[in-house]
């Protein structure tokens, strides 16, 4: 009877955990899938917009960052960071389409002043090699490692002016409907290497993941893969 009585416990205690354990291996990715989906829908939003980033530079730029919904809140309790992506193009010298996405952390106090009440959106351009050799391998201070300038906005904007032609990073920021350029200088940019992990179920780091070599595109990025590929699908020197 005790016998009986224990197996029934134990299975009822397994059928209880069961559901849980199973379900919590797929969340471990849930919030950077997330990520990646919001990323491709602010992106796809700005590229739909007239007055959004100049074609000839999103032609140049070898990687675009996404970082979606950033909260002033998040920097009130000293979190200081935005949680994204980079999506660079693939081949040798970034000439190829564009390539799986690895996950960034944006960093700085200076990132907060630059956020109002609503979540603020922001997209960086990295425009050469340099730049996204640097943001492969580790942490970018945007100003001193890696130069950063506001980027114009306005799809017939010029942009061969001294200013964005030195710079290795545009940067941008989106709130409330606007689309501007906005000055980030001081803060860091830097591989988020545990949701990597948590992405892609496997000990992997950024270059990996941009080159291509290790990994399958995870299906939550294919909408910002495509809007990359459809508004600018090779670079252009």
């Amino acid at each position: 009877m005790r016998y009986t009585k224990w197996c029934i416990v134990t299975m009822a205690g397994l059928l209880a955990w069961g559901p849980f354990s199973f379900a919590n291996e797929p969340n471990e990715a849930r919030t950077e899938r997330d990520r990646l989906q919001n990323s491709g829908k602010v992106m796809q939003e700005i590229l739909n917009v007239p007055d959004d980033i100049p074609q000839d530079l999103l032609d140049k730029a070898r990687c675009v960052v996404v970082m979606p919904s950033v909260l002033k809140a998040a920097f009130a309790v000293g979190g200081s960071y935005g949680r994204g992506t980079m999506v660079c193009r693939t081949g040798k010298d970034f000439t190829g389409p564009w390539g799986p996405p690895a996950m960034y952390a944006l960093e700085g106090g200076s990132i907060g002043f630059q956020i109002g009440g609503e979540a603020t959106d922001f997209v960086f351009l990295v425009m050469n090699d340099r730049g996204a050799s640097s943001l492969m391998h580790t942490k970018v201070r945007l100003g001193a490692d890696a130069s950063v300038a506001a980027g114009p906005v306005g799809r017939a904007a010029s942009a061969d002016t001294d200013a964005y032609m030195r710079a290795e990073i545009l940067s941008y920021s989106r709130a409330r409907g606007a689309f501007v350029g906005v000055s980030l200088d001081g803060s860091t940019l830097r591989p988020d290497d545990r949701a990597n992990r948590k992405l892609y179920g496997m000990n992997t780091n950024a270059r990996e993941i941009i080159t291509g070599a290790e990994v399958t595109t995870p299906p939550a990025a294919n909408q910002l893969i495509a809007a990359l590929q459809k508004s600018s699908p090779q670079l252009k020197r």
